[in-house]
């Protein structure tokens, strides 16, 4: 942002200022790639890799940054990872490529993106991604240089996700189908596009020993991380990939009729383009509400994977955009913005998130803040409000039952308390009460059974350590007694002779 935009900035919205002057004084990169130290890892010191760093930040300013803040190796596998996901990504997003030419390069891209000397030049010019393609020799030549087992994982991910986009592909170029007709139907789509992706990743952590190896099992819950993430995007980018004629949304959700007869007893959407028309706002909402709470369903198990992590740099990458995804559904949640323009979240609040998703408990509690401001803007005649609820409810439920709110850590010291107003509180207090009880008489029991006569000979000399205590006592009160007596005679005895 210039001075001016900061300047505008502190005089509208003076709390973001705050904020964004705080990320940028706060807020350092945990490592620099191009440093020569790291050079080893990074690869920065040979012309293909730096070509290939330039290609990331081209062509995702949002994921670059953390990509570049993994640790070790890491940062250089996912960003040739993610080049490689994005060629194929813009190969079939194509338009102009047709159906017979476009289906041998993706069904074989997984063999060619490691062919020494291949190029792409045919994708159209209005292709934002182009160039990549069009040097991809830089990009063949770093995937030969990687260790095997990351190679692997970045080949056979790519060999599934071409499969399913080939798919995809062919049945849109032959049937003259542009929407996806069904919820399992899109769900199979964002697995190809993204749930493949929390795949290779989850793989990555294990391989590379900064994860416990069997994270790499657990398909369900990386399958959960990318597909929350590609279903938030596909409502976000409502109105740009409607102007682009690309529709993504499934008709079992959109097409209902039931959010027609809410909204005035109106029929159901028979065209997408029909939710930015005007006087259809209400029924665009109620679809739209629809999308969300399909999304909200893959909350829980994306939390459940980020109490799995234990790298720092592996939990920060994964966390926020986790974050950000969840404060892009309340953003568009009932705003009739969204089907007019493409919005986004607000720098200050995405600086915000980054510098808050630093843990699995805070980032628990940004869910349930999230969720609490989408249920707060639910209304009753909206026909998914019980749905919604329970979905909100669920992530309420998740936060309580592993981080409780009544259980505080000190900002400093980090020491556990308990909210005295809450009578959570108490019944914790007193059940540490009756451990305590339990653990000491457990002792005494083990000792009774090892040193029968300990115990009574403790109690002997606790009772003669009482009994000397109050002879001592008493000694003392009688001493302290005849010395008050004799003072008091003596100044009798002064008194009467003067």
């Amino acid at each position: 942002m210039g001075a001016a935009s900061m300047l505008t900035l502190l005089l509208t919205h003076p709390l973001e200022f705050r904020t964004l002057v705080q990320y940028k004084v706060w807020h350092e990169p945990k490592r620099d790639i191009t440093a020569p130290s790291e050079h080893a890892t990074s690869g920065w010191d040979r012309p293909s890799m730096q070509r290939c760093w330039y290609f990331l930040d081209q062509t995702s300013r949002s994921f670059s940054g953390v990509i570049k803040e993994l640790n070790g190796d890491l940062a250089r596998v996912v960003c040739l990872f993610y080049l490689v996901l994005r060629g194929l990504d813009t190969i079939e997003d194509d338009m102009t490529l047709p159906d017979e030419k476009k289906q041998p390069i993706l069904r074989q891209f997984h063999k060619l993106a490691v062919t020494p000397g291949w190029t792409f030049t045919e994708c159209g010019p209005n292709e934002k991604d182009r160039q990549l393609l069009v040097e991809w020799t830089v990009v063949s030549e770093e995937l030969n240089r990687l260790d095997p087992r990351y190679r692997d994982i970045i080949l056979d991910i790519t060999e599934k996700m071409e499969t399913g986009m080939a798919d995809f592909a062919h049945k849109a170029a032959t049937t003259n189908e542009k929407y996806v007709e069904t919820i399992d139907e899109y769900n199979l789509y964002c697995h190809y596009v993204a749930g493949l992706v929390g795949e290779g990743l989850t793989r990555f952590w294990s391989a590379s020993g900064k994860e416990a190896e069997w994270l790499g099992e657990q398909l369900e819950l990386s399958n959960a991380m990318g597909t929350m993430l590609q279903k938030t995007n596909i409502i976000r980018d409502y109105r740009e990939d409607a102007d682009e004629n690309r529709f993504f949304w499934p008709r079992e959700i959109w097409g209902r009729e039931a959010y027609g007869k809410a909204a005035g007893g109106r029929p159901g959407f028979t065209e997408m383009t029909q939710m930015y028309q005007p006087g259809n706002e209400k029924q665009a909402l109620w679809v739209q509400s629809g999308m969300i709470v399909d999304v909200l369903g893959h909350a829980c198990d994306s939390l459940d994977y980020l109490r799995l992590l234990k790298e720092q740099s592996v939990f920060c990458f994964c966390a926020i955009p986790q974050t950000m995804a969840m404060a892009t559904l309340s953003l568009c949640f009932m705003n009739y913005e969204m089907f007019q323009r493409n919005i986004k979240i607000r720098k200050a609040e995405a600086a915000s998130l980054i510098m808050r998703s630093t843990n699995p408990r805070d980032v628990a509690y940004i869910f349930r803040d999230y969720s609490r401001r989408i249920h707060a803007r639910a209304v009753p005649e909206d026909p998914n409000f019980i749905r919604l609820s329970v979905a909100c409810g669920k992530i309420e439920q998740w936060c309580e039952r592993n981080y409780p709110s009544f259980v505080r850590l000190g900002s400093v010291s980090g020491n556990v308390q308990f909210d005295p107003y809450d009578m959570r509180s108490k019944v914790v207090e007193a059940a540490q009460v009756r451990d305590r009880e339990i653990l000491r008489e457990k002792r005494l029991q083990e000792l009774r059974e090892k040193q029968p006569n300990a115990v009574a000979e403790r109690k002997g000399a606790a009772d003669t350590s009482i009994g000397e205590l109050i002879f001592y006592v008493g000694t003392a009160f009688l001493i302290v007694f005849a010395v008050g007596m004799g003072a008091t005679w003596l100044l009798l005895q002064y008194t009467s002779n003067a």
